[in-house]
């Protein structure tokens, strides 16, 4: 049998799907632009700076994972800064291998320095359209509102989300931390998206337990759960399997409804203790439609491909299980159906199966177009 190397895996077509704008910068963007506009930073060495919003998230709370944004927001307060940031992240995911994100971002944290919400839209919209042109990645945006926020403000978001539809915003999310700051809160924003057919993800079960996913889906009508992590709350595990499922564990699975796992995130913000505490293995087991993604590349020190590396090495997924969880990622992508469908007989299963003829393995048993 042949062994996946991590190599092997930064080569294969992949997509992410829970990717923050403002958590993805490049230290050494983020001097730049400090310099500017006159941020102070904790350093001006790039490794320093690296390392300090490595720390920073290495605290085992939410909260304070979330403190290294107060830094990257503060350089994305001008039109070239946000244009900057949105191209280099598509640069920097088609260097990971990857062919099709869905990069997220709050527009309120973005207007400090003047900018109109249209202005902050057009600017980050422009840079993925630059990045697209440079590298054929290709991607979705989606706005978030803020669990902490007014939700007359989640509205305006909301509203915000579906002007520039026909440009390439493709959803809507809550993010920010769910202790005493319930989804259904901001329920006049996800009904509004209801009504206009409109695709809505949440952020739920990371600080929060099942009740927040069932909020999510069942009040919000959320298509995708972000991390979802503590959904294994409503399971009941003995002697090392699942004996049972609660009824919205099983409503989950039945209806699959897309969990954007990040098993890095997961760890350092302390929803789960411990990587080998984490549910992937469950709801591979258990057949959920899991997907693999970063949530904050400079914070959580990850890429893609390091997330993917750490299913194989840490949880025994092999080339089968990746290309399943790549599948399963753009199936529950955000574009049209004629175009993940495209995306997926096109891109991703000729680029897994040159990579199979390589290592010399079977070919895929999935179906053909």
């Amino acid at each position: 049998m042949t062994t996946l190397t991590r190599d092997v895996i930064r080569r294969m077509p992949k997509v992410s799907l829970h990717d923050h704008l403002d958590g993805g910068l490049r230290p050494e963007t983020i001097i730049e632009l400090a310099q500017t506009c006159g941020v102070e930073l904790p350093s001006r060495d790039p490794a320093a700076l690296r390392s300090w919003f490595e720390r920073g998230a290495n605290r085992g709370s939410l909260k304070e994972y979330l403190e290294g944004f107060g830094v990257t927001c503060a350089v994305m307060q001008t039109h070239d800064a946000l244009e900057r940031v949105a191209t280099e992240a598509l640069l920097d995911l088609h260097q990971d291998g990857v062919v099709y994100a869905e990069l997220r971002f709050a527009p309120q944290f973005h207007t400090e320095g003047g900018l109109p919400l249209e202005a902050v839209m057009d600017a980050v919209l422009s840079g993925l359209e630059k990045g697209a042109a440079t590298t054929g990645v290709r991607w979705g945006l989606i706005v978030c509102g803020m669990r902490s926020s007014p939700p007359e403000l989640s509205l305006k978001m909301a509203e915000l989300a579906l002007s520039f539809r026909d440009r390439g915003c493709v959803g809507f999310d809550l993010a920010g931390d769910e202790f005493g700051h319930p989804a259904k809160d901001h329920q006049d924003a996800f009904s509004l998206c209801k009504r206009e057919n409109f695709n809505i993800t949440i952020h739920a079960g990371e600080a929060f337990g099942p009740p927040s996913i069932w909020q999510a889906l069942q009040y919000c009508g959320a298509h995708r759960i972000g991390h979802a992590t503590r959904l294994m709350e409503d399971m009941v595990v003995r002697e090392g399997r699942v004996i049972s499922m609660g009824r919205l564990s099983q409503y989950v699975l039945d209806h699959r409804i897309p969990l954007e796992i990040c098993l890095s995130s997961n760890v350092q913000t302390g929803a789960v203790k411990k990587l080998e505490d984490h549910p992937l293995r469950w709801y591979l087991r258990h057949n959920f439609r899991v997907t693999l993604n970063t949530d904050n590349r400079l914070m959580s020190a990850t890429t893609v491909t390091d997330e993917h590396w750490l299913a194989v090495t840490r949880f025994g997924l092999d080339f089968n299980d990746i290309e399943k969880i790549v599948i399963n990622g753009m199936k529950s992508a955000f574009i049209r159906y004629d175009r993940r469908c495209d995306i997926i007989y096109d891109a991703l299963k000729p680029g897994f199966a040159s990579i199979r003829a390589e290592l010399e393995l079977a070919p895929s048993q999935y179906p053909k177009r």
